[in-house]
C-alpha cells in the first residue's frame, strides 16, 4: 500500500537533513546563553578550568549575593536607572518619529527633498564624528552627569532609521483613507491619530523594540555622559564590578549579566508577532 492510502507521510531524507541542520544551528546560537547560565554557579577556577563541565554545586544564592552589588549601590538602583532612561527614550522616539514620518509622507512643502536627503545623510556619519561636538554642546548646556543627553535627542525623532522605517510604512497606506477621513471632517492630526496611527502599530512595535534594545545595551554614551555612581545604568554597573577589585567574582558577574538579558528577552518574545509583521509589511494587507 502506498503512503497516501495508509495515511502516513512518506519519508523524506531532505526534511530530516533540514531538521538536523536547524537543530545544529540552534545549538550553536544558544551555546553562549547556556554557558553563561552554567558559569553563574561556578568558581573562578572552574570557569577557567573546563568550560564544558557542570558546576560542582548549584548554589542559587549567588544571584541574591550578586544583586546586592559590591559597593554603596546595588543592582536595584542600576536597573531602576536603566528604565528611567529607556522608557522615555522609547516613548519619545515613537511619538516624534511618527510625526516626522507623517509630515514627509503626506505633506508637500518647500525644501522637502533637501531636508529628507539631509536626514538620511545622518545615517552615513560614524558615531565617532559626532562624539566630540555633541559632548561640547551638552557640556555648555550643563547636561553632563544627567540623563538629558541620553533622552532629549529622542524628542527629535530618535534617529533617521526610525523615521525612515515609519515613513516607508505610511507610504504604503492608501491616500484614499485620508481623503475619506477628510470628508468626515477630520483634520490632519485627527487623520494621524484615527487612521495612520492604528495602521502603523506593527511598525511602531518594530521601532520600539529596536530602540529599547539599543538603548538598554548602550554603554559608550552612558559612560560618556554619566559620572555619578548613583546614576549608573546596568551597563555601567556591570563595568564597575570589573573596576573595583582585582579579584573578580566571575560567577556573580555572569549572574547579573544573565539578569540584564531578561527584560529585552521578554520584550522580544511578547512583541515578536508585531516585530516580524512590521518588518515584513509596508502597508495594508
Amino acid at each position: 500500500m502506498t503512503a497516501a492510502k495508509t495515511g502516513k507521510r512518506a519519508f523524506r531524507p531532505g526534511k530530516l537533513l533540514l531538521f538536523g541542520l536547524m537543530v545544529l544551528v540552534t545549538l550553536v546560537y544558544t551555546y553562549p546563553f547556556f554557558w553563561l547560565l552554567i558559569s553563574c554557579f561556578k568558581s573562578n577556577a572552574e570557569i577557567f578550568g573546563s568550560s564544558m563541565a557542570l558546576p560542582a554545586a548549584w548554589d542559587w544564592s549567588v544571584f541574591a549575593q550578586a544583586w546586592k552589588g559590591t559597593g554603596q549601590y546595588g543592582y536595584t538602583t542600576f536597573f531602576a536607572n536603566t528604565f528611567i532612561v529607556v522608557v522615555p527614550v522609547v516613548l519619545f522616539t515613537l511619538a516624534s518619529a511618527l510625526l516626522i514620518a507623517y509630515g514627509f509622507a503626506r505633506f508637500e512643502f518647500v525644501g522637502k527633498r533637501i531636508f529628507f536627503t539631509l536626514m538620511l545623510s545622518t545615517m552615513m556619519l560614524p558615531a565617532t564624528v559626532l562624539m566630540i561636538p555633541r559632548y561640547l554642546m551638552f557640556a555648555r548646556m550643563g547636561w553632563i552627569d544627567t540623563y538629558y543627553p541620553l533622552i532629549v535627542p529622542s524628542v527629535f525623532g530618535g534617529g533617521a532609521f526610525f523615521i525612515y522605517l515609519l515613513l516607508q510604512f505610511i507610504r504604503g497606506i492608501p491616500r484614499e483613507l485620508d481623503e475619506a477621513a477628510k470628508i468626515d471632517g477630520c483634520g490632519s492630526f485627527q487623520i494621524l491619530w484615527r487612521v495612520i496611527f492604528p495602521l502603523t502599530i506593527p511598525a511602531m512595535f518594530s521601532a520600539g523594540v529596536f530602540q529599547f534594545m539599543w538603548t538598554w545595551n548602550d554603554f559608550f554614551n552612558q559612560m560618556l555622559y554619566i559620572n555619578s555612581v548613583s546614576k549608573y545604568t546596568i551597563a555601567l554597573g556591570l563595568k564597575m564590578s570589573l573596576d573595583i577589585t582585582t579579584n573578580v567574582a566571575w560567577g556573580k558577574l555572569f549572574s547579573m549579566c544573565l539578569a540584564s538579558i531578561i527584560p529585552p528577552f521578554v520584550l522580544f518574545f511578547i512583541a515578536q508577532k508585531y516585530l516580524v509583521e512590521g518588518i515584513a509589511t509596508t502597508g495594508l494587507k
